[in-house]
Formats: structure tokens, sequence, C-alpha cells
């Protein structure tokens, strides 16, 4: 592997010209293809095995031309103090909006629009109505007409005294990430010229992850279409591009400028950097791609296209920093080194690579004098942090969530105050069978407890089938509606399904939960199989595992108090608290896990680097530390400020994601990675680099620490031979 990276490193600084050219060409590709390319649509939603999908399924059977999957949109309409919606002036108002939308702008995609007289959608206080209109398409695959004449339509009803407020997914736009990404990237820039004291060097990783990021971000809007990718595909691989490829560049630089401080030649030490720091970066990135390839276990169509698309870019990412960077690396010459470096070793000729204390030295050394303090210390104030996620509550956000300032949001609690908090989410009970059984379940239904009302049913034009509409009473988040939806499932046959947007919530959070330990199991177990091939190791691959879920708990924990009980909420832009989304936890176990192993890999690479050469347990720590410590924390705080820029998404999803990724980076970096990983290392001593012998046999040599590549260069061979590494891990 070593030996491999260092002929491809080398080979690229010496090609530069070619390398960089291709990265090019392969960048403008990308774009035209994604200039040319449709817009990309919301991408279709499924869930398969659950009872919602099969129930939607079954719509699309029994009611060909019902567009169950299609936007929906609730224009809410409230009368002033005194009047009523069903006087002549407001009635005749809310009327133009319904023949508005049946034949004005968008019309061609609109399915059905209820006229709420006729299907007495108003108030008993008579001072609310709604009107309900379907789409046939998605809410992102709305034509701009469509949409525009949809805000549009109550502006008269408005300007006549009317308080009109527009809810539902019809109006659903790709997020808006703000100016916040944009921070996140100035921050890094700063981060890097502060860690280089260079404006090349720190330039070099940025633009090389923005190339790798254009080229994966436009491939996916390429083929969005194509693979119906959802249009958050772009949105994760850009989040996760990012940070991933200023990360790997920054390795590679950083080792490159350390060989450079040997007395290297320029190509030679790009092709050692290529071949040492380029072996984590492949093993890193390998740890990535398995997490994010891995959320296909969910079974979730869009989870699945999102994971393997974002791992895509993390391929690219990895490539680039192993082809491009070295090729910049051959263009940028001095000007990689602060101005003080260069005259030391481009002028004089020789080394420079005397050690010296730096802080992370001097960490390592703290940390080895007080390891169980350190260890205690970590793990306690991980644990107390992690106490909130005890009270995980997980759902889908509705309208119930956006901000207080939104139509929708308005529109959300016009419904609740006139009708209830239930009608803001009314399930779909379809009954395949004859109107006995449908009459049969009606009745049924209407006994149950958290019922507040139940509509006659909806037969198709065949009679073999009904849809019954029911109306919970509680929000369609709380526990309440979702034992509802539990207790007419359970009192059913197979023949009367429960389905719509608050059942396939429901169905996704379960699906979400039980797919969570078989995810863990495999991400996990793969990944320390990686790690047990790259350390030698069982423990050093154990401790990586177990660190790397009290961090990610710990994060759940914040994200809980946060998000979902208020707490600094106003400091983080919350607006309204409510459930976490289902996603979320297995999500930040994805992408967490495999940018954690990041730094654990090159962390303590170079300790087992320095193992391997002869270093005892505590000096090998203390090594390690003081080549890579500073690294690992500017790549640390780049990924952090990556994540937090997404904080200011208008999206609460996009914002929740952020938040969370950006705090679960921040505690497996600086509490697992830099305390408790050098605190376990030094209570296990040579035990941390224990394998037994017969597995040590079985297991290929990938050489992430390049030992054969230097006694490959420089004709090296310790004088015990090649038995002696063995019986530095098998003893």
């Amino acid at each position: 592997m070593a030996t491999f990276l260092y002929r491809l490193g080398r080979g690229a600084f010496r090609r530069r010209g070619l390398v960089a050219l291709l990265w090019v060409a392969l960048l403008f590709a990308a774009g035209f293809g994604a200039a040319t390319a449709a817009a990309p649509t919301s991408g279709s939603f499924s869930i398969p095995g659950t009872e919602a999908q099969r129930a939607f399924d079954l719509l699309d059977e029994k009611f060909p031309g019902m567009a169950a999957d299609g936007a929906t949109a609730r224009i809410v309409v409230k009368a002033p103090e005194g009047a009523k919606v069903t006087d002549p002036g407001p009635k005749a108002e809310v009327e133009k909006i319904v023949n508005g939308l049946k034949t004005g702008p968008g019309a061609d995609q609109i399915a059905s629009v209820a006229n709420p007289y006729e299907v007495q959608a108003v108030s008993q206080d008579g001072s609310t109505t709604y009107i309900s209109a379907k789409y046939t398409v998605s809410g992102m695959e709305l034509k701009d007409a469509a949409r525009d004449a949809l805000k549009e339509s109550g502006e008269d009803a408005k300007a006549a005294g009317l308080n009109v407020q527009i809810g539902g997914d019809a109006l659903m736009v790709a997020p808006e990430t703000g100016s916040g990404e944009i921070i996140g990237i100035l921050v890094a820039a700063i981060v890097l010229v502060i860690t280089f004291g260079s404006l090349v060097a720190a330039g070099l990783p940025l633009l090389t992850a923005i190339i790798g990021v254009g080229i994966g971000v436009s491939s996916i809007t390429a083929l969005a279409n194509v693979l119906d990718l959802g249009n958050t595909t772009a949105t994760l691989a850009t989040m996760i591009g990012l940070a991933v490829g200023i990360d790997y560049a920054l390795f590679i630089v950083s080792r490159y400028r350390a060989e450079l401080a040997d007395g290297r030649d320029r190509d030679e030490a790009a092709g050692r950097a290529t071949g040492t720091a380029g072996s984590a970066v492949v093993f890193a990135g390998l740890t990535v791609v398995i997490a994010l390839v891995g959320l296909a276990v969910v079974n979730i169509p869009m989870l699945t296209k999102m994971g393997v698309a974002a791992a895509g870019t993390v391929v690219i990412a990895v490539l680039v920093a192993l082809t491009l960077v070295p090729a910049i690396l051959g263009f940028a010459g001095k000007k990689v080194l602060p101005a003080g470096e260069k005259s030391r070793l481009f002028g004089k000729g020789k080394a420079a690579s005397e050690k010296k204390a730096n802080g992370g030295t001097r960490w390592a050394r703290f940390v080895l004098r007080r390891p169980v303090m350190v260890l205690l210390a970590g793990v306690i104030g991980l644990g107390i942090i992690a106490v909130p996620a005890s009270k995980l509550e997980m759902g889908l956000p509705d309208d119930g969530a956006q901000p207080v300032s939104t139509t929708q949001r308005q529109a959300y609690d016009l419904l609740s105050e006139g009708f209830g908090p239930g009608f803001n989410g009314p399930l779909m009970v379809v009954v395949d069978g004859d109107k006995a059984l449908a009459d049969s379940t009606v009745d049924r239904i209407k006994g149950l407890e958290g019922v507040a009302a139940v509509m006659p049913p909806t037969p198709n034009e065949a009679g073999d089938a009904s849809v019954i509409t029911v109306i919970p009473k509680d929000r369609p988040s709380s526990t309440h509606t979702e034992d509802l939806v539990h207790e007419i499932r359970d009192g059913s046959g197979d023949d009367v399904l429960v389905t719509g947007a608050t059942a396939m919530n429901i169905d996704f959070s379960q699906k979400m939960n039980d797919a969570l330990l078989p995810y863990l199991a495999l991400v996990v177990g793969l990944a320390f199989l990686l790690l047990m091939l790259v350390f030698r190791s069982i423990l050093v691959p154990l401790k990586a595992a177990l660190g790397f879920l009290l961090s990610v708990v710990a994060a759940l924990g914040a994200v809980v108090a946060v998000f979902q009980w208020g707490w600094l909420g106003s400091v983080f832009g919350v607006e309204q608290t409510g459930p976490i989304m289902s996603m979320m936890p297995i999500f930040m176990v994805g992408v967490v896990f495999g940018l954690a192993m990041d730094y654990e890999v090159f962390l303590v690479t170079r300790m087992r680097e320095a193992y391997v050469h002869g270093e005892r347990p505590g000096q090998a720590v203390v090594t390690g530390f003081q080549y890579s410590a500073r690294v690992v924390v500017a790549a640390a705080v780049i990924m952090i400020a990556v994540f937090a820029g997404f904080m200011g998404a208008s999206d609460q999803m996009v914002k929740m994601i952020g938040f969370g990724l950006a705090v679960a980076v921040f505690f497996d970096a600086f509490v697992v990675r830099m305390a408790i990983v050098p605190a376990v290392l030094a209570l296990l001593g040579h035990r941390a680099w224990w394998l037994p012998k017969w597995l040590d046999r079985m297991l290929p040599n990938v050489d992430v620490e390049g030992e054969s590549l230097r006694k490959h260069l420089e004709g090296e061979s310790s004088p015990e031979g090649p038995d002696k590494d063995r019986e530095l891990v098998g003893a």
C-alpha cells in the first residue's frame, strides 16, 4: 500500500501539469453535465415493508386519479373579529380562492380543490375555514406558476380584511443554508493559515476540497433525475465532501512539510507524504465510505441513495488528496513553507528536523502523568452530557416545527385554534373491501378514545375500496396520536390499512429504530476489522469504537437538550422545540463514525509508526502527538466550522444535522481522541499493540506506517529480520 502510494504521489508531483489538467477537465465535464441536466426534484419517498407504504400502493391501484403521494396545501381563512366566514362577503372571497386555484396559472398540476362549504370544513364558531388542495406531483416538482398562484391565492381576501395563511408541503422548497456555510469556509481558511503559516499552504487544501466537492456535487446534480436523487442529497454531499476534502489534503500537506524538514528533495517528500499520510487517508476514507454505504441496511431507498452519493464524493476527495494535492505541491514550490523555513531548508540544503517540544508534546506528557484522572474526567463528562439522550423522542418535523413567522406555522396554529390540533395531521384509513366493511370500520374507529372526528367513507368507482379520513384529538407529533394509529391497526385485519403523512412519519421512525442496532453492528464491525488491519492490534480498534459510541451518545444528549427541551435554543436559533428528526441518530452514527476514524487513523498511525521503529509505548504516544496533534486539532476545528455553518439554514432538519455533527466532532476529537485515547494507551502500555500470533499471520500486512517503504527506499533492514515486527505485535 505505502509503496504503491509513494509511486503514485511522486508520479503526480513530476507530471503535475497533466494531473492538474485531467482534474480541471473532469470538473468542467461534471459542471457541463449539471448545467444541462433538468433541475433535481425532491426524489420519490417510500418506506418498503411498512403498512403506510402498502396503503399508498393500494391507493394508487384502487384510486388511480387520486395522486395519493402528490403535494397538498391548506389555505386557512379566518374572519375578522365579530364576523364569520359564512357571511356573504368572506364567503365570496373564499370561493374566489377556490375558483382561482382551479382555473388560474398552474391549474394543470391541480388534482382537486375542495370547496369548504360543500365539505363542511367550517369551525363550530364560524370564524375559520380551510380549503384543501391536492396536486398531481410532489412539492419540489411543482412549477413556479403553480407555487406562485398558491402563494398569491389569498391576496384579495387579505385586502378584504381576512387572515389567510397557507400550510402543507406544496410550499416546500430546497432549504437555504444562508451565509453560515461561507463563514465556515472562512473559519477553515483562518485555521489553515495559523496552522501552516503560509497562505499558499493554507489555500491548497481549500482549493482541492472545493474542486473535489464541485465534481461530486455537479455529478449528483447531473444524475439527479436519472437516479431519482432527492434535493437534499447535494446538501449532504457538500457537507461531508468539504469536511473530509479539507482534512485529507491537510494531512498530506502537513506530512509533506515534515518530510521537507527532514531534508528530502521535493519530489521525494511528495512521494513519502503520499505513501505514509496517504495510507492513513485511504483507510480513513474507507471507514467513511463504509459508514455511508452502510445506510442501505435501513432499506429506505432515499436514504440509501443519499449515502451512496455522499460516499462517492468521499471517494473523489481521497483521489484528489492522493493525486491533485501532490501535483499542486509541485506548482507551489517553496511557497508552502513559512518564510523562515524557506531559507533554512532550501538555502543551506540541510535537514532541520530536530525534535522540539510543542503543545501536543506537552499535552501528551500531561496525560501520561495523570492517565486515570484524564480518563475519568473525559468519560464522566461525556456521560453527564449524554443523560438527555435517554429521553429522546423521535419524529419527522411538520409545519408545527416551522418558525412562528412563516405562513405554514401560522396556518398550523389557526387550524389548531379553530378545529383542534388533530386537523393538522388527519389519518387516511384505506379499506380494501365493500361498503359493509367500510361502515363497520367507521363504527369501530368512532369508539376509540383518541378520535375527534371520522368522515364518511369515500368509495372508488368500482365500489371495492374506500378511504376514511380520521381526525385525531392531538397534534400529529404527539404520542397520543401514535397510540391511536396503533389502536386502529391492532383492531383491523389485513384489509384495513392506515396511512397519511402522520402514519408515514410514525412508520418511518419505527423503521429507523429497528435498523439502528443492525446498522451499528455492521458499520462498527467492518470498521473494527479495517482498523485491526491498520494498527495490528485488537485493543486499539476496540478502544476507538467504544470512544466513538460515547461521543455520539453525548452528542445526541446535546441535541435533545437544545432541540427537544429548548435549552440554549435562542443561542442556536431554535424557534420551536419538538421531537428529534427520526433519521438523526442513525445518520449521526453513520457520518460521525467515519469522520471520527479520520482522527483515530491519523493520530494513532503516527504512534504505531514510532512504536514499530523501537520507541517505548509512552514515548510513542508523545511522538504521535508531537507530529499529529496540531494537524488533528486544525482538522477538527475546520470540520466543526464547516458543520456549524449549516446551522444558519432555514430548514430545521439541516440546522439540527449541522449542530449535531459539529458537537459530535468536538466531543470525539477533543475529548475522546485527544484525551481518552492517550490515557487508555498509557494505561495499557505494550498490551495496546498486542495481537495473537496466529491472527497476525492471517491478516494481510497493509503497512500503513510505511515501514516496508522506508526499508525499500533506504535499503535498511532490522538486525532481527522481519520476525522482529511480528514479535512486537504478537508478544
